[in-house]
């Protein structure tokens, strides 16, 4: 039997609170814990170093609570997705009837771009949906920007406060809630590429790499990743994309930006790349979502552009 707020529900429980102090943050989350550990559900907490600190002062040593570190999991949304998934299925599988997790989701106002967390935070409304998972996930109205606070009201479905649980009367089409997220750019698209290749070949999308990268020295294992990532994604132009398709990419010490732009409209799924076989070509964007420091989608009218970051993102 499941308890608390998620009781009579089926499937995933999304929840999230807002507070504006470390007291509010508690004062929400400990029980939230507390109950999961007191019903002897498998229970996670999934924080940066800080919040795991207060949370671990404020429940005390050997309190039950699995710690994990949230930014581990929250590297990349695809792979906190697969993640998760497998975790859910573990439990489930060892005879849980419910599963707490509650985390910090990255946002700008944690020093990242919020695109693919705002299409994290959409998808798994659905990609979670197949266990009794409850997710709680607080948002400091301190750091997390308006728009991202906006997105979050219209994704989750319920809404936690000390006073207690509610249905959230903005939550809507959580598909809806994507399109109107701004696509992450690099500020080196601001200069001219210097490689700029149209109808490109695989083969000339890898020697394109292999030539920018005595300017970036990216590690092996990002510029492997990154070769991987491209190829599909020009296959994936060629394929299903409209003509013209177009090939540019940027350099800088530690990182290249590969932006691949054809003259279609783009996978019909909001959520491609998040999880493997939506859609076609979604193979491939969920490969590049797996091993890429950064995916971005962006659609405009005529054209659809997946952009491609290796390496690290620019301060």
């Amino acid at each position: 039997m499941r308890t608390g707020a998620a009781a009579e529900h089926r499937g995933f429980f999304h929840e999230t609170a807002f507070y504006a102090s470390d007291d509010e943050f508690l004062s929400v989350v400990v029980p939230f814990l507390a109950d999961g550990v007191a019903a002897s559900e498998p229970t996670l907490a999934v924080f940066d170093e800080p919040r795991e600190r207060l949370v671990r002062d404020a429940m005390g040593r050997d309190c039950g609570v699995t710690f994990v570190r949230g930014d581990d999991q929250y590297r990349r949304p695809a792979l906190a997705i697969k993640r998760y998934r497998e975790l859910m299925a573990s439990y489930v599988a060892a005879g849980a009837a419910q599963i707490r997790v509650t985390g910090d989701v990255p946002h700008p106002g944690t020093g990242v771009p919020w695109e693919w967390w705002a299409r994290y935070e959409a998808a798994v409304n659905h990609a979670y949906d197949d266990f009794p998972m409850w997710g709680l996930c607080p948002y400091d109205t301190r750091t997390a920007p308006d728009d991202v606070l906006d997105h979050v009201r219209r994704t989750h479905a319920h809404i936690a406060t000390p006073r207690g649980h509610h249905a959230n009367l903005a939550y809507g089409d959580p598909s809806a809630a994507v399109a109107g997220v701004a696509s992450w750019r690099d500020p080196l698209e601001d200069t001219a590429p210097p490689i700029d290749l149209g109808d490109p070949t695989t083969a000339q999308a890898r020697g394109a790499l292999a030539a920018v990268q005595a300017t970036a020295a990216l590690a092996e294992d990002d510029l492997s990743g990154l070769m991987l990532a491209t190829t599909e994604t020009v296959t994936n132009a060629l394929l299903y994309g409209g003509p013209p398709v177009r090939l540019r990419l940027w350099a800088a010490p530690g990182r290249i930006v590969v932006t691949v732009t054809d003259g279609g409209t783009g996978p019909a799924d909001p959520f491609v790349g998040l999880m493997p076989g939506r859609s076609p070509g979604g193979w491939g964007l969920w490969l590049a979502h797996q091993v890429c420091a950064y995916v971005s989608l962006q659609r405009e009218p005529g054209a659809f552009t997946v952009r491609l970051l290796g390496g690290a993102l620019p301060h």
